[in-house]
């Protein structure tokens, strides 16, 4: 899961994107209204956490500019404001969710598992494919009810392909949603991660699907 935080405190920023990386999720962090509207319109993220009073365009400005422009992403509105008027006018603009500062991290990370979840279409936060299940409100797997340790580009990844179980997911997607904006990616690292996967559960349960990308499947091949 890669997500978008647009923050202009130089301490909560940071302190916000760490926190999330400690949950396994990958965090391009703007600190502008202007880098997080165009971040926003130009990459791939499954969620963002947008404050409201950014320097250069402020957060209800920037998520109007998203949603004009057809980005469908869950957007969490993080933000000092706490008036009615303020929610108001961000949940006109497109917010999903609304939370105030102070808040817990916990609570934040749990919103955003959520948050991801149904845009993929789950209503239910345990998501199964044959014997391996993702604990979304967690972020547990397990496979034949043992838990799976994973590395976080591992985890990254597997949830990807969880959440659209049985749908192709381009190798370009999977890419964006793996690694921060500014990553070094070597050109074999997701077949490697993809690799590692399948030898942690099973062979058969990633599908190659050639010259596009990848599909998790509970059907075991003949």
């Amino acid at each position: 899961m890669r997500i978008l935080l647009v923050e202009d405190d130089a301490d909560l920023g940071p302190a916000i994107a760490r926190a999330l990386r400690a949950e396994n999720f990958a965090v391009d962090l703007a600190t502008d209204g202007i880098d997080g509207a165009h971040l926003g319109e130009t990459e791939l993220f499954d969620a963002a956490v947008l404050d409201l009073g950014l320097p250069g365009k402020d957060g209800v400005t920037v998520l109007g500019e998203w949603r004009r422009a057809g980005r469908t992403m869950p957007v969490l509105i993080l933000t000092a404001r706490e008036a009615w008027s303020d929610k108001v006018a961000g949940f006109k603009a497109g917010a999903d969710d609304y939370m105030v500062k102070p808040f817990r991290v916990e609570e934040l990370v749990m919103r955003l598992r959520a948050l991801v979840r149904r845009a993929a279409g789950h209503a239910a936060a345990r998501v199964t494919c044959g014997p391996l299940a993702f604990e979304t409100q967690t972020g547990q797997f397990e496979l034949d009810g043992m838990p799976l340790k994973l590395t976080a580009f591992e985890w990254r990844v597997l949830s990807a392909l969880m959440l659209r179980k049985e749908a192709v997911i381009e190798r370009l997607d999977l890419l964006e949603r793996v690694y921060e904006g500014d990553a070094d990616v070597d050109s074999n690292s997701l077949e490697v991660i993809v690799g590692r996967l399948r030898r942690k559960i099973g062979a058969t349960m990633i599908e190659t699907v050639r010259g596009r990308g990848y599909r998790l499947t509970a059907s075991v091949a003949p």
